[in-house]
């Protein structure tokens, strides 16, 4: 009783839940314990457990016929249970205080004993015991020894006891040594089993179809849903499910989890079940047995790969007309100029004539079902193997293969013939169609594509202003085509020279030919500036500007400027008396830059009173309302605002009702031949008297000489402007505001002059 050894049991492992497995087990320990009991001769074999939920499974036996009694013993203890052996011993406490003190030496660690349990035939054991009621087991016997080896396994204490009235050598080691491996070997065993048992619930409860695969690639196993939606039986190989041309990717899978390369690979591949083509995940990665097998899921991706090839067709293809987009036309248009075997290929650029128009009146749905129809026509009216494209808006791109000028030219005239004749009509309002074309031949040498699309744009744009339903082919020598063409290229050195500041701010005199005014009265104007420091007029540029909506983020950039020089030189331009900016009809449309300018004007309130904006009479009388919200706009800021090229559009006094300005700028076709053309100066005569009586001022630009300056003078006109005047200066250079007069006397005047 002084060698005690205490052994660990994985006991935890064992599945006492399963009243079977919990049974074999229980048998198990009760025969050992039988073993035990015959081989020592002893009254009974015992076991002493840690685990508080062991008792349920395990027992002992007793060899003899004996009986139970039970007493109830003084609380905290609980039922006690007797033995009475065979030879009919009495009970008696010194007998008791033996098993009490084994006990209490082997529970001497807290942590070692929750539960007691002894071998017996009935009920021989307490059942879950507190600490301090341990002390309570009573065994009537003569001796009792507790034996052990340690197991190193799990987390339940084990002690082999004996009850005997005869002396025991330390034979018990033994017999402990066996039980404990015995027990250990039948609870790995139950845990391997359990664990089988949970992997094969496990492998048939995947949610997805799964296989096992052993290293001849053939099919070992399969779970329900695998049997049901995959086209394999059992020992068929794998490989059959794939198409030959996709058993290399199949194989290189494979090889890349047996030799150990990555612990979990997968491909992604077509598989052909009930005749319909599906897409499949195919995972491979090491079963958890001992054949070497595969565990292969098989993930049904049939709906990505739908939804990724429509995305495909989507980004590839407009979503109203089901064409190909700009995109894709411009892919196939790269592809055809890179070919050495497209030659013969032209392309064409269309739009329809007067489509907003259908859209304000009839409302945006018509104009969607309108060129609906029109990309079906276009389909119809080509060649077999053509491409049409919907670029955008009402804009279409065509690319005919193997085709020559005038092969081409037919397929245009076809095309603006039936679609003239195509009867539109939406809720009763019927719309007349047609189209301009602009075509040109898929240049080798053009560099990009871009180049080509810009031809065959300027060719268009050219059909449109010859009266629209026409069609017009590119060609380099045409000078139509050329000025157009230059007019795009200017409209990219805009793009970036607004992007660079590469502009400059000038400015041009406005001289008074009455007024002793002493400051200057001026026309800002702007240049662009070239690479090399030369600079680029605006004659040039602004048609540019005005055909491809950047003329408002010009006259942004020149107000701007402007504003942030006579801030940075503020005595300069308070010596100013008018300063004259030139605004774009298309501004006066744009209600952003309406917006922004109401606002970049109200943050100058010490500059603004010196401004006065033009605005061409062309402009003004096309855009009444607009022009009107103009002068709205500027009366309350102090601002003016002159009616620029007056007589070079529509000439009609009556505009002037409506238009609250304050000059009128007269053409300078009506000033140049002045003093030789009489009608010239009837009509500057009529125009001063008109202010005079609508109260504004009048200014003539084009004053090239001296002699006009003072004929203009005497009709009445209020100022000049003109290179006799001053050209055009850098506004970085005006160092002061203050005038000199221009006409100091009428001396040099010569006597003949006619007024």
């Amino acid at each position: 009783m002084e060698d005690w050894a205490l052994a660990r049991l994985n006991t935890q492992q064992i599945d006492l839940s399963s009243q079977s497995q919990a049974e074999a087990y229980g048998q198990l320990t009760r025969n050992e314990l039988a073993s035990i009991c015959s081989q020592l001769n002893c009254d009974a074999a015992f076991i002493v457990f840690h685990h508080p939920n062991d008792y349920q499974a395990f027992g002992g036996i007793l060899p003899h016929d004996v009986r139970w009694i039970d007493e109830k013993p003084p609380q905290p203890t609980i039922n006690t249970r007797q033995v009475k052996p065979k030879q009919g011993i009495e009970a008696n406490s010194a007998v008791n205080q033996v098993i009490n003190s084994a006990i209490d030496g082997l529970i001497s660690d807290d942590n070692y004993l929750e539960s007691v349990f002894a071998a017996k035939d009935a009920k021989f054991a307490t059942e879950m015991l507190p600490q301090r009621a341990l002390n309570a087991l009573k065994v009537l016997t003569e001796h009792s020894l507790m034996m052990s080896r340690p197991c190193n396994v799990g987390d339940t204490w084990l002690v082999l006891g004996v009850i005997t009235h005869k002396p025991l050598a330390l034979v018990l080691d033994k017999h402990a040594y066996h039980l404990a491996s015995s027990l250990e070997l039948q609870a790995l065993s139950f845990s391997i089993a359990k664990k089988d048992r949970q992997y094969q619930e496990l492998f048939q409860q995947l949610p997805i179809p799964c296989a096992l695969i052993d290293s001849d690639n053939r099919v070992m196993g399969l779970n329900h849903i695998a049997k049901n939606s995959l086209s394999l039986e059992l020992t068929a190989s794998v490989f059959t499910l794939l198409d030959v041309d996709d058993h290399a990717m199949l194989h290189d899978t494979l090889h890349i989890v047996r030799e150990g390369l990555l612990r979990q690979a997968w491909c992604e591949v077509p598989l052909l079940l009930s005749g319909q083509r599906h897409w499949f995940k195919l995972s491979f990665c090491h079963a958890l047995d001992d054949k070497a097998q595969l565990l292969m899921l098989a993930e049904d991706i049939t709906e990505r790969y739908r939804l990724a090839d429509e995305l495909s067709f989507h980004s590839n293809h407009d979503v109203l007309t089901g064409l190909p987009n700009r995109v894709q036309f411009e892919l196939l248009l790269d592809e055809a100029l890179k070919d050495p075997d497209s030659a013969n290929a032209c392309v064409a650029f269309l739009d329809l004539d007067q489509f907003q128009v259908i859209n304000d009146v009839s409302g945006h749905q018509a104009g969607d079902e309108l060129l609906c129809q029109v990309a079906k026509r276009l389909k119809l009216l080509l060649r077999k193997g053509d491409v049409v494209a919907r670029l955008g808006g009402d804009e279409f791109g065509i690319l005919m293969y193997s085709a020559t000028q005038e092969s081409a030219t037919l397929v245009a005239k076809r095309i603006c013939l039936q679609l003239s004749e195509h009867e539109f009509q939406w809720r009763k309002v019927k719309h007349n169609v047609s189209v301009s074309m602009g075509l040109a031949k898929l240049d080798k040498n053009a560099g990009d594509i871009y180049t080509v699309l810009s031809q065959i744009d300027a060719s268009c744009r050219l059909a449109k202003e010859e009266g629209r339903n026409q069609w017009h082919f590119y060609s380099k020598d045409d000078p139509q085509i050329s000025k157009l063409y230059n007019q795009m290229l200017a409209s990219v050195d805009i793009t970036g020279a607004l992007a660079l500041d590469e502009f400059e701010l000038f400015y041009q005199l406005i001289e008074p030919l009455e007024k002793a005014d002493t400051g200057l009265h001026m026309e800002v104007l702007l240049r662009m500036v070239q690479k090399d420091g030369s600079y680029v007029s605006p004659a040039i540029f602004l048609p540019a500007a005005e055909r491809y909506n950047l003329a408002s983020r010009i006259d942004r950039w020149v107000i701007d400027n402007l504003l942030k020089w006579g801030a940075n030189n503020l005595a300069t331009w308070q010596q100013l008396t008018m300063v004259s900016i030139n605004l774009s009809a298309l501004s006066l449309g744009d209600q952003k830059f309406m917006s922004w300018l109401e606002m970049r004007l109200m943050v100058e309130p010490e500059l603004v009173d010196k401004l006065c904006f033009e605005i061409t009479e062309t402009a003004a009388v096309s855009q009444l309302d607009q022009a009107t919200a103009l002068i709205d706009l500027l009366q309350p800021l102090g601002c003016k605002l002159a009616l620029d090229d007056f007589g070079s559009g529509f000439s009609s006094f009556a505009y002037l009702k409506c238009l609250d300005v304050d000059f009128v700028k007269i053409d300078g076709q009506f000033v140049v031949n002045l003093c030789q053309d009489k009608s010239d100066k009837a009509i500057v005569a009529a125009i001063c008297q008109l202010g005079k009586d609508m109260e504004f001022e009048v200014i003539a630009e084009f004053v090239e000489s001296v002699e006009v300056g003072y004929l203009l003078k005497n009709l009445g006109v209020d100022y000049a402007q003109g290179y006799a005047i001053a050209k055009p200066q850098r506004l970085s250079s005006l160092t002061s505001g203050l005038r000199t007069p221009w006409l100091v006397s009428e001396a040099s005047f010569y006597s003949g002059a006619d007024i």
